[in-house]
């Protein structure tokens, strides 16, 4: 397909944010009569989930210690839940499975699931805990364990399914989507204004940009001459502020276990939830039974057919360098060095086997294939959700993307009407200078 000179919108990226916000905004200007699909085109320097959305474990959840991240997570929930079929969802829960250490944060986010409607049942005490576990699986044995949050919403999606079936939608509704576009810059007029956007197949003059690119967010933010550093206010002590780097880069420490999916079911043989264990339990290696950790750890799995076994991840390796300097490709020197390490492997697989006994003895399982890959965080590793330059929206998710298809309605939304969403509205740019940051947690992991 041939690059048009001119587009009304055109959106750089066609993983999930990209295509997720082609398909709302076609529908938005249909249905406001304001425009076609034939305004859009989504142009990407591979193809359809050809980046970080094609190796993503795909988990879709709510269990946010941050309110905003909560309510924003219940809206993206309502998108999968609307086509399913084409999406790959699979709407079967997910567990958060914990130590004494994050017991009062996770009773936290399940009192304000109720308070938003969100269905989920909360166990406390270790003894009943290991009741609740063991009623699902008969081989549980996770050590320290004293609160369990179990969403009965949310699960998990194929990735690249459901990425075809999002991409599929959007070509029906008139939206061109072409690949092998690299983009080389951009050009703006007087005020700012994104006028045309330099590519390798030519230039295409737009009204608007959506940039949705992932962990190449960084190479389109120099483009446009945004900050390399920020300012962060203390949000009880300005005089605490901080200059950070906008950017870091992460490992993304994900893998899959080459064995059945059906054989990690429920006691009744059902389907089971995701699982996210979080504990400061000792992990002993299950290979030579030495010590691999005392301090806290966490992983997350499940069954996974588009992986061909059982497939997830462990808390994620800051990458060691200026970010000026990192790959971004998912698949290159710095995801392989982490990710697919000795280390990880037998991390997770013995973390595996400390939750479940089935897992015992796999560590000669364990794939050495593409997953997880390289992240790039904001300076509070959460999203962030704004314009730049009047006319060029960043969706930088800060690595929270792939459950949240629902992010790309709400930007659609925003675009077409002029009107700030309420949910996206705690997402800005501007939040770090006013020292509107989000509460942190006790999790392991920096998302949380």
């Amino acid at each position: 397909m041939k690059l048009p000179s001119h587009s009304r919108y055109v959106i750089i990226g066609a993983g999930i944010h990209g295509l997720s916000t082609a398909y709302h905004l076609s529908v938005a200007l249909a249905a406001s009569g304001t425009g076609c699909a034939a305004d859009i085109v989504v142009i990407d320097k591979s193809g359809v989930c050809a980046g970080a959305t094609g190796i993503a474990c795909g988990v879709i959840r709510n269990n946010y210690f941050q309110p905003a991240m909560r309510e924003l997570m219940a809206h993206s929930v309502d998108i999968w839940e609307t086509d399913p079929e084409t999406y790959s969802y699979h709407p079967v829960g997910y567990m958060q499975i914990s130590c004494e250490r994050m017991h009062a944060d996770v009773a936290t986010v399940s009192e304000q699931q109720k308070a938003i409607g969100y269905p989920s049942t909360f166990i406390e005490g270790a003894a009943d805990c290991t009741r609740y576990m063991r009623a699902l699986f008969d081989d549980w044995q996770a050590q320290g364990i004293t609160s369990v949050l179990h969403e009965k919403r949310g699960g998990y999606a194929n990735n690249r399914k459901a990425m075809e079936g999002l991409a599929a939608k959007a070509r029906a509704s008139g939206v061109q989507i072409i690949g092998g576009i690299e983009v080389t810059g951009f050009e703006r007029d007087l005020s700012g204004a994104v006028t045309r956007v330099n590519t390798n197949a030519g230039d295409i003059a737009c009204d608007y940009v959506v940039i949705g690119a992932g962990p190449w967010v960084r190479d389109f933010w120099r483009m446009l001459d945004l900050p390399e550093k920020v300012t962060i206010t203390n949000p009880v002590d300005s005089a605490q502020s901080a200059r950070m780097p906008m950017w870091t880069y992460w490992s993304l420490q994900e893998g899959t276990l080459d064995i059945d999916p059906d054989s990690q079911k429920t006691n009744d043989g059902g389907p089971p939830p995701v699982l996210h264990v979080d504990t400061d339990a000792p992990l002993l290696s299950d290979v030579d039974g030495t010590l691999i950790t005392d301090e806290l750890w966490g992983i997350y799995y499940k069954p996974d057919f588009h992986f061909g076994g059982v497939q997830g991840g462990a808390v994620p390796i800051l990458v060691d360098k200026p970010a000026s300097d990192v790959s971004v490709d998912p698949y290159g020197p710095e995801s392989k060095e982490f990710s697919m390490g000795e280390d990880f492997a037998q991390m997770w697989v013995s973390a595996l086997a400390h939750c479940q006994k089935r897992f015992s003895g796999t560590m000669p399982l364990y794939k050495r294939e593409p997953s997880g890959g390289i992240g790039a965080f904001t300076p509070d590793s959460f999203p962030v959700f704004d314009t730049f330059h009047d006319n060029c929206y960043f969706i930088a998710d800060s690595n929270h993307g792939y459950k949240m298809l629902g992010v790309g309605k709400l930007v659609a939304e925003e675009i077409r009407s002029g009107h700030s969403s309420a949910l996206l509205e705690p997402f800005r740019f501007s939040r770090y200078s006013k020292g509107s940051l989000h509460p942190v947690s006790n999790s392991p992991f920096p998302w949380s």
